[in-house]
């Protein structure tokens, strides 16, 4: 596949952000040859980016960003991308755009391409932001040539993995499984004192059927397998960062993307990026309670179709609640949020009296800046997930969406309750599940 171009709409009013990759082989001009139908039409590109293919070294990848602002930047548009086609096999060109999933809404408003079905998730294998194979300056393991290689192989797994398909398992190396030692080692004595009940009860499971000690790294496939038996949440490997949106797509399916790959041994205690002690220490065991994987799940759904800006703030919301979220037992602080589970400064920090504490109220939370590179300077405490996941749902009815979705689980696939069929066909699934809740009454009070 030379060429694949992807649309993102992202706009209804004043212009459309648009974002192309696509591929080219390693040659000289070849860039400035791809370029060149961007600058004979007149379309102004905001960013541009590149990384070598990983399935194919002899290509880079390329990603531009741009906005089309009316009726004849379109039209212009439309020429430059039929002239990038000429440049490559048509066949191979694929344009994805917005679904049209605004059957009784205005047809003019246009909805940013969210998936349907669970494998369509494989989109985003290869549209991380940062990290991947690729290392910047100021990583740990920047001018480690070892590490970078074996950063290259996760990355690899990562870019070629297919859904329905078990996760590879990976043999990690002496220096790896002592990193993970050390984090472990650290992290378990501070869980019975700092940690939430959820995740205490769910620890010892995981050690038991997941293989979790101080001396042996998880494998993805057999987490992804216990987890999914617990509430239906799976894994799939990433390569690095993928974007806001990408990213709580996955969770509207109940899929977390998760790195293979481990933190450079030479500060274990310091990650600049997710890594697979984050993951398997931090989210997955949280992932294991029924009410925080619906709460989660919550959040994901919410994302779907929504406008950039609301993007921002559900990001934000999964920042101060799946990431660094602290909440009460019994009257004391607990954390919940992987990335206090799974940092032992930050562990120690969210339930101590220093740090500053604010009440889980939505509206806030949702415009609240913070810091990816630092000790969090707030927490807010939520009483309950229920709690959460109520008030999250109500400041969520507030995105501008002309549909409304749901989750099939029998399907793997988002239903979109926007015709009157599709509300019918919802009318008679609840009360099917009303007569079974009827049935279970009746046979408690004999």
């Amino acid at each position: 596949l030379l060429y694949t171009i992807k649309f993102e709409y992202v706009s209804t009013m004043v212009s459309e952000k648009m974002s192309v990759v696509f591929s080219v082989r390693n040659e000289p001009s070849a860039l400035v040859k791809a370029l060149t139908p961007f600058q004979k039409n007149c379309i102004n590109l905001t960013h541009i980016e590149s990384r070598p293919l990983a399935e194919d070294t002899s290509k880079y990848k390329f990603l531009v960003n741009l906005e089309i602002g009316h009726e004849e930047d379109e039209k212009r548009f439309q020429t430059a991308i039929s002239e990038l086609k000429e440049i490559s096999d048509k066949d191979c060109v694929k344009v994805l755009s917005r679904r049209d999933v605004l059957d009784v809404a205005h047809k003019d408003d246009e909805v940013p391409w969210f998936p349907i079905k669970i494998a369509e998730l494989d989109r985003f294998a290869s549209q991380i932001l940062s990290y991947g194979a690729d290392l910047d300056a100021d990583h740990p393991g920047f001018t480690d040539d070892v590490y970078r290689k074996r950063r290259k192989i996760f990355a690899d797994i990562a870019y070629n993995y297919k859904h329905g398909e078990p996760i590879p398992a990976v043999e990690y190396n002496e220096a790896e499984l002592k990193t993970w030692s050390t984090v472990f080692t650290k992290l378990s004595t501070l869980f019975e004192t700092h940690a939430c009940k959820e995740f205490r009860n769910v620890w010892p499971l995981l050690v038991q059927n997941c293989n979790y000690n101080k001396d042996n790294i998880p494998q993805l496939q057999q987490v992804s397998q216990f987890l999914k038996d617990c509430t239906g949440f799976t894994l799939r490997p990433v390569a690095g960062l993928l974007s806001s949106r990408d990213f709580l797509a996955g969770l509207a399916f109940r899929v977390f993307h998760s790195t293979q790959y481990i933190r450079h041994g030479a500060n274990p205690f310091y990650t600049p990026e997710p890594d697979v002690c984050h993951e398997l220490i931090g989210h997955v065991p949280m992932f294991c309670d029924p009410e925080f994987a619906a709460f989660s799940q919550e959040i994901g759904m919410a994302s779907l179709g929504a406008p950039d800006d609301w993007i921002e703030k559900l990001a934000t919301l999964y920042w101060f609640t799946i990431e660094f979220g602290v909440c009460r037992e019994d009257g004391a602080l607990k954390a919940y949020g992987a990335g206090c589970l799974s940092s032992i400064e930050e562990l120690q920090n969210c339930v101590c009296d220093a740090s500053k504490k604010l009440p889980f109220e939505v509206p806030e939370i949702a415009v609240t800046k913070y810091p990816i590179t630092t000790i969090q300077p707030v927490y807010f405490v939520a009483p309950s997930f229920g709690e959460a996941k109520r008030k999250v749902r109500e400041y969520s009815s507030q995105i501008p969406r002309a549909f409304t979705a749901r989750y099939n689980p029998y399907t793997q696939s988002v239903e979109l309750i926007n015709k009157r069929s599709n509300c019918v066909k919802m009318i008679r699934d609840l009360a099917s599940e009303m007569k079974t809740l009827e049935d279970a009454v009746n046979k408690l009070e004999d």
